[in-house]
């Protein structure tokens, strides 16, 4: 990648910055030099945080599944700092739902994970566009959206849309733009963060041996981004680079071979996949 947007002097904006991945990103960004604008809806948090940065920055309460406070983010962003280097779309929830539960409970994910991040790239999007500047966007997957194991259909599903959402927004900024703003799918493996652990306190709590910190997450996305990567699905200290790649193979092998839906967790299949793994 010629040009970098992470460098002192320019913007990103977060979505989710109080606590873990977004938390993480504002104190890295902010070590680079970058103005932040960070939005959250525990104002209280995202105040407490940022308190803590070394850089300028702008703070913004709200939901990021009402539109009004999105396109109060972005009046914000574009009015007091006039610019948009790095648009992090990390905001999310992990509430259930099983293929069929009520409605209402899909509609909160959807609206949470996949629509809510639609919401932001429509309103940014454009003017990032008209920026004559270098840009990137990045959208927060996960590996439930790839290999979409059983027991939370609603978020294998939200997290399914962001990665076709992603890769159709790369494929469109590449034939508007060609490298100038580009788009990149962050996909964290097992993480200590208070979605993965309800009511826990880093400061107190003793993270699991097999979680990656929040910090080696942005770590590694800045490694990988600096090389062009639009993927960058991360290991973490249980599962490496070579298990999630054939993890991701047997599950789109599944179509190819016409073998049982899930056929990961199929009790006939349960063997064979064993032995794939173990090749």
């Amino acid at each position: 990648m010629a040009e970098s947007v992470i460098k002192a002097g320019r913007v990103a904006v977060i979505t989710g910055a109080a606590k873990g991945i977004g938390a993480a990103a504002a104190r890295r960004f902010a070590q680079e030099g970058m103005r932040l604008i960070l939005f959250d809806r525990d104002g209280a948090a995202l105040a407490a945080r940022a308190k803590t940065l070394n850089t300028e920055y702008r703070l913004v309460t709200g939901d990021v599944t009402n539109e009004q406070d999105l396109m109060r983010l972005r009046d914000i962003t574009f009015n007091e700092f006039g610019e948009v280097a790095l648009l992090m779309n990390n905001a999310g929830i992990k509430q259930g739902g099983g293929p069929w539960d009520a409605p209402a409970d899909w509609r909160i994910q959807i609206e949470s994970n996949l629509l809510a991040m639609v919401t932001v790239q429509h309103l940014f999007v454009p003017a990032m566009l008209g920026m004559n500047k270098k840009g990137a966007i990045v959208n927060l997957g996960s590996k439930e959206g790839i290999t979409t194991p059983p027991g939370n259909a609603s978020y294998s599903v939200a997290k399914a849309g962001i990665k076709v959402l992603t890769e159709q927004l790369a494929h469109e900024l590449r034939n508007i733009a060609g490298e100038r703003i580009t788009a990149h799918l962050l996909v964290p493996g097992f993480t200590w963060t208070d979605m993965n652990f309800p009511g826990m306190q880093p400061d107190k709590d003793s993270k699991p041996d097999e979680a990656w910190t929040p910090d080696q997450v942005i770590e590694h996305f800045l490694e990988r981004y600096e090389q062009g990567d639009f993927y960058i699905i991360c290991p973490d200290n249980t599962v490496s680079p070579e298990m999630d790649k054939k993890r991701i193979a047997w599950a789109f092998q599944d179509i190819l071979e016409n073998r049982p839906a899930l056929s990961r967790w199929h009790p006939q299949w349960k063997d064979a996949f064993s032995q794939w793994m173990n090749k």
